[in-house]
């Protein structure tokens, strides 16, 4: 009987500790199930092939290297016009009244091995001083050549050779959803790169608002789209296929909040070389004009116009004499190419457009009562006339401490605000002009009620005057002003 008590124990303490080991294998293996499921999970069976999948992923390392060096941090000041005058300072401490310096950053991309580097207009706009910074940590003063409100895009240069370059790619070549890397420096994060794939061609966001501005032309605005991760200090930063080629310039985001949410926006490349080329050979944008207006074509114009077809744009003017007049194209063609690249909206056809200088010939291929014709053209500039518009004298002048630059008016801008002469104020420094409220953009018709034909009257008529005088011009937005003031 004990020896079969003593047996009993002997089994129910050795079913115990199976029992508790049990206990903690199982839980220790569902605990640790737990912890590592995902349902997204590849099955070990597959894992192999999941891994020949990722050995023809792009090659992300391979166009980082060719890119990153030749991208650059551009540091700038610019000077704060809007500081409030405090005469307490000046009047009880003996102080002068001093700019207010601002710092500002973005990034550029070296596209020569001689020092020039491209990147958005709005990085370099009002600097008074330019530091570009390499990704080796050398710094070299910057020299903008040329800028382009119009297209957000400015020319700047170093002095230095043998730099590290991003060759040219081809951004009518681009596809939507094809991988690309976006290089910059977000949040002053040097030398950063993200990968996103294009999501989009062609958009229009409305963010190059030149209304009202003097001299300056409609903006061309076809920006590629991607979800590649872009920042402030991204701007003028490179976009680059996987090749190592450049297709873009990263401009700008869509943000609710100032970061990052999804949607960053590039100029394409194809724009880009056009724009930098002219800055180089002219000092300013020579841009092409097919004389006409257009408009997007959606489900409801086109049975209104009993379109078969709802590619292309539709032409809804013509302008006398014009470049497509001259062509024979005519109100209520459709434009569905130019050059054999198609054209779907408005902002591709002008980013097409925007390519060729005046004078040069292209084929465009419109759509007129179902059918399709190739159509030669001869582009022309905005003067209605072949050749090309010369860059405009600047003569900077600070005659008896005004502090302004001055610039001759062209013909158009005359006809523009209905004047016969005058000279606009193309920036203002710390000076009488400013001291009077003056701003930016105005235009001076007269002195003391003589007519400003043009720069040397400026000139002649300041620069030995003293005591008070009265100026008088317009802005560009037609309003009229009278400033008086003491030299």
């Amino acid at each position: 009987m004990k020896k079969i008590i003593s047996s009993l124990c002997i089994g129910l303490v050795g079913g115990a500790f199976a029992l508790v080991g049990n206990y903690y294998v199982n839980s220790s293996t569902t605990s640790n199930q737990a912890l590592s499921y995902n349902p997204y999970t590849v099955a070990p069976t597959h894992l192999a092939s999941f891994s020949g999948a990722n050995a023809n992923a792009p090659d992300f390392v391979s166009s980082a290297e060719k890119s990153v060096n030749a991208v650059v941090h551009i540091k700038t000041i610019v000077e704060n016009k809007n500081l409030a005058y405090d005469p307490f300072q000046d009047l009880f401490f003996g102080r002068q009244r001093q700019p207010n310096l601002m710092q500002g950053s973005g990034s550029g991309v070296i596209i020569s091995n001689d020092g020039y580097i491209v990147t958005n207009n709005h990085v370099v706009n009002g600097a008074s001083k330019i530091e570009v910074v390499l990704n080796d940590k050398r710094s070299y003063s910057g020299e903008i050549i040329g800028t382009d409100p119009t297209t957000d895009l400015a020319l700047v240069k170093i002095h230095e050779k043998e730099l590290p370059y991003i060759a040219y790619g081809n951004s009518d070549g681009v596809k939507v959803g094809e991988w690309v890397l976006a290089v910059g420096n977000p949040f002053n994060l040097n030398s950063t790169v993200t990968a996103g794939i294009v999501s989009a061609k062609g958009r229009n966001i409305n963010i190059l608002d030149h209304s009202g501005a003097p001299g300056t032309l409609a903006p061309i605005e076809s920006f590629i789209q991607t979800d590649a991760a872009v920042n402030p200090g991204n701007s003028g930063g490179a976009l680059v296929n996987t090749s190592g080629e450049l297709v873009g310039i990263n401009t700008a985001i869509a943000s609710n909040n100032g970061s990052y949410q999804g949607y960053s926006f590039a100029i394409p490349v194809n724009i880009v070389k056009k724009v930098v080329a002219d800055l180089v050979e002219f000092g300013n944008v020579q841009r092409a004009f097919m004389g006409l207006s257009i408009q997007d074509i959606d489900s409801r114009f086109a049975t209104e116009k009993q379109l078969k077809q709802l590619k292309g744009v539709y032409i809804n003017g013509i302008t006398e004499n014009g470049a497509a007049e001259e062509a024979g194209i005519k109100q209520g063609d459709v434009v569905t190419s130019v050059e054999g690249v198609g054209v779907a909206s408005t902002s591709e056809f002008l980013e097409q457009i925007g390519k060729y200088r005046p004078s040069d010939k292209i084929n465009v291929t419109v759509v007129r009562n179902e059918k399709e014709m190739v159509m030669p053209v001869v582009l022309k500039n905005k003067d209605n006339s072949l050749g090309i518009i010369k860059k405009h004298e600047v003569l900077k002048a600070s005659v008896n401490s005004l502090g302004a630059v001055f610039e001759e008016l062209s013909p158009e801008d005359m006809s523009r605000y209905n004047i016969n002469g005058g000279v606009r104020i193309s920036k203002l420094e710390p000076g009488k002009l400013a001291a009077a409220s003056i701003r930016e953009g105005f235009i001076i018709t007269s002195v003391d009620k003589k007519k400003i034909g043009g720069l040397k009257d400026i000139k002649d008529l300041l620069e030995n005057k003293s005591g008070g005088v009265l100026i008088e011009g317009v802005y560009p937005n037609g309003v009229r002003a009278y400033y008086a003031l003491g030299l």
